[in-house]
């Protein structure tokens, strides 16, 4: 956590905004429309259409929230507490922890800065204080704290009860009970080295590689301190980590323990996703033992009628007393979000079969706020169904701009007692409002690695001034730069930023709204400096940059379009049906044939 920050917190909440509601992109068609708009009174403004990818006024909404958020310093050492906007509320007992706020919120991020893979400085900073705040006594509080069996196991409510192996009843823990120091292997000091607790390595490991491919920075492969048991401190670092998960992986394709006795399917897969990225940004091949994994679960933890369809999805397995607790057709929908850019195919199986099980392909059937719902049909191009369910969320979960200047945006539902939007919540919501279908999945791919040896903008004065656009064409050679006052009491003023990574300085030229602009300093052989004010503008610099190599790279098709045929049938899981059938193993289905937990709803 950083000991400063420029911004004045003083009137932060001084105003709570109450605008609400879809707001959506001006019909304009050329970018130097600012050039005519009338400037906002307050709030940030709609941003332009442009045929490169930008930021919307949600996303650069939350984007000021969470900088606010993750510079603003607080204390998650034992002798401290968290700032109370970090989400400590939502889901209790399985995700009631702030770290589940940092990592749900890296899954923006990540989408953002492939908006704006030209700027990066303030997706680095952020995903930094985020890693900062993880391997802490508040990151793992649940395993420092909850040692041995749990002592009201015996009294748990009867829809606790319910999820419990039946013949254990009263003498098993529930689940998020993370249950450091019961068989099979006692106190386990080290967060990240033990053999069960895979809710916290997992996660971490997913926002290590976040920053990692946001930064292009090797710092956290260095090595750092993670708070353990007593307030011990143990040094690991990104490879170790990534390491210390292969190898639990080759050892259980099962799955490790994300809390002690139990393997969660949706746990599982957020680690297998770290793996995944983790091998796209450092060319490495970790993935393969999850891999392992994968082909357990759809042999293990789906069950699929002979007729194709999907039956039950495991919500955990305890491989001790060889239980799993299953859930019906739409319990794998969170799952499904991160499966997705592992493979595409299953977790669009596991879509379809909970939006059956939604009737949402009826279109007499009542939308509802169904976050996780939209995520996946969003991502997968079903508009129909992310249609349909955007006006739900729009209307029941309270969608505000807020602060001084409704310069923040977050969803509120549930929060207003709390003075803050949700973060897990909100950090949800946001993936479906940045991007186009397909952008998650092609975002864990990490397929701009070229960003780093590119033009890039730095020393943007943000929260002051920020970027809704910053954006390589390696055809035309330019770079596309959108300016905003991300704090509107700020407009007018005079500011800088520059432009690094240059194939030639001197060659450079640049129009902003359309027009010559000639106020700008070439400042070495590679870079600019570039002197304006803080306002809506949209400026094209000539580059010359033609990609790596000095070819056109790659250019992604910026035309909407879906990524899977979300309303066909996908293909079944092999063998899963055969396979399920022949399980020895104990079962109970959740009461009400979902999941167990709003997690996993």
């Amino acid at each position: 956590m950083t000991t400063g920050t420029d911004v004045s917190r003083r009137d932060f909440f001084r105003s709570v905004g109450t605008t609400a509601g879809a707001l959506g992109l001006p019909a304009i068609a050329a970018t130097e429309a600012f050039a005519q708009a009338a400037p906002s009174l307050a709030g940030l403004p709609e941003t332009p259409a442009s045929p490169f990818p930008a930021l919307n006024r949600r996303a650069l909404g939350w984007m000021r929230f969470l900088w606010e958020k993750s510079t603003t310093p607080d204390d998650w050492t034992s002798s401290g507490v968290p700032h109370p906007w970090w989400d400590r509320y939502t889901f209790p007992v399985v995700l009631s922890y702030g770290r589940f706020d940092l990592s749900f919120s890296a899954y923006g991020i990540i989408m953002m800065a492939d908006q704006t893979p030209a700027w990066r400085e303030v997706y680095t900073r952020m995903t930094d204080e985020m890693a900062t705040r993880f391997p802490t006594y508040w990151g793992a509080i649940d395993w420092l704290t909850q040692i041995g069996d749990d002592p009201k196991r015996a009294n748990y409510p009867p829809q606790v009860m319910a999820t419990l192996p039946p013949d254990l009843r009263g003498d098993y823990n529930r689940f998020g009970w993370t249950g450091n120091g019961i068989e099979p292997w006692g106190l386990q000091r080290d967060p990240i080295g033990a053999d069960g607790y895979l809710f916290f390595r997992g996660w971490f490991h997913l926002l290590l590689g976040t920053y990692k491919y946001v930064s292009g920075s090797d710092k956290w492969a260095s090595p750092f301190k993670v708070t353990g048991y007593g307030d011990e401190e143990f040094e690991w670092d990104h490879h170790r980590l990534a390491t210390r998960l292969e190898e639990q992986y080759r050892a259980r394709p099962e799955g490790p323990h994300c809390e002690n006795t139990k393997i969660w399917f949706y746990c599982n897969m957020a680690a297998a996703l770290g793996m995944y990225l983790y091998d796209n940004v450092y060319d490495k091949q970790t993935h393969r033992a999850a891999e392992n994994f994968l082909e357990y679960a759809r042999e293990n933890y789906v069950g699929v009628s002979a007729d194709g369809k999907l039956e039950w999805v495991t919500n955990y397995y305890d491989p001790i007393v060889d239980f799993k607790l299953n859930g019906g057709p739409g319990a794998g929908l969170s799952t499904a979000f991160l499966l997705a850019p592992q493979n595409l195919e299953f977790a669009t199986f596991l879509y379809e079969a909970a939006v059956t099980a939604a009737g949402y392909r009826d279109p007499n059937t009542e939308a509802r706020a169904d976050a996780g719902m939209l995520l996946m049909a969003r991502e997968l191009g079903d508009t129909a169904v992310a249609d349909k369910i955007k006006v739900a969320v729009d209307r029941e979960s309270d969608p505000r701009f807020f602060g001084k200047d409704n310069e923040m945006f977050g969803w509120w539902t549930n929060a207003p007692s709390e003075g803050y939007p949700r973060g897990q919540a909100s950090a949800t919501m946001m993936v479906s409002e940045i991007g186009r279908p397909g952008d998650w999945g092609r975002a864990l791919q990490a397929p701009f690695m070229d960003k780093l040896t590119a033009p890039t903008v730095e020393g943007v004065d943000f929260p002051a001034m920020g970027l809704y656009q910053a954006w390589n064409d390696p055809a035309s050679g330019t770079l596309h730069v959108g300016s905003y006052a991300a704090s509107p009491d700020k407009r007018g003023g005079a500011t800088t930023f520059n432009v690094t990574n240059l194939p030639d300085s001197g060659a450079v030229r640049i129009t902003v709204n359309g027009q010559p602009f000639t106020r700008f300093e070439v400042t070495g052989a590679n870079s600019i400096r570039v002197d304006t004010t803080i306002d809506e503008r949209q400026f094209r610099i000539a580059t010359g940059y033609r990609g790596p190599g000095g070819q056109p790279a790659a250019r992604r098709d910026p035309s909407p379009g879906t990524r899977a045929a979300a309303a066909t049938a996908p293909a079944v899981p092999a063998a899963a049906g055969a396979a399920n059938a022949a399980q020895p193993t104990t079962s109970e289905i959740a009461q009400g044939g979902g999941a167990v937990c709003p997690c996993c709803a």
